[in-house]
């Protein structure tokens, strides 16, 4: 299974800013990167009225939308836990993850001092690092908030195995 890492921190610190600056990293390194974004309410990928909108509102379990170089699925699942997500990666080398502060994964934090007072994750055994704009210390590596490939460094020697920082 590909290897998976949060990135976490509270809301409108950047963690959708930060992964989308790290994806091309990554992808310019050769790595495939799969996304699993945590929502707390229940969404639609498609729109009111649409044939694969109708066809899960009349029951179906699982609905693929595929065309030309891409598909999009809705599938009804039981869990919203990282573990039981990892089988829709199993292509993938690396799995990054918008959220789910909860689950014991390695973890990333966006602390933005402008947006919050103190970080999430202080006293975080599952912390590997934290990308902020203050000095604060977490005792785990700390990168400003454009140091994207100095994360990207942390994360390719996380999936490798090499997990001295």
């Amino acid at each position: 299974m590909p290897q998976m890492i949060s990135v976490v921190g509270k809301s409108g610190s950047g963690k959708t800013t930060l992964i989308e600056k790290l994806i091309p990293e990554l992808k310019r390194r050769g790595y495939r990167v799969g996304v699993a974004k945590h929502a707390f309410h229940q969404f639609d990928m498609d729109k009111k009225g649409k044939d694969s909108w109708r066809h899960k509102a009349a029951g179906a379990d699982t609905v693929i939308v595929a065309s030309s170089g891409s598909i999009g699925m809705v599938k009804n699942h039981d869990s919203e836990s990282l573990d039981s997500l990892q089988i829709y990666f199993q292509d993938m080398d690396i799995i990054i993850t918008e959220g789910y502060k909860r689950e014991n994964k390695p973890k990333i934090e966006v602390f933005r001092s402008a947006a919050h007072k103190e970080p999430l994750c202080q006293n975080n055994h599952d912390l590997i690092a934290l990308v902020t704009d203050t000095d604060i210390d977490l005792n785990v590596p700390r990168f400003g908030l454009e140091e994207i490939e100095r994360v990207a460094d942390l994360i390719e020697n996380f999936v490798s195995g090499n997990r001295v920082f």
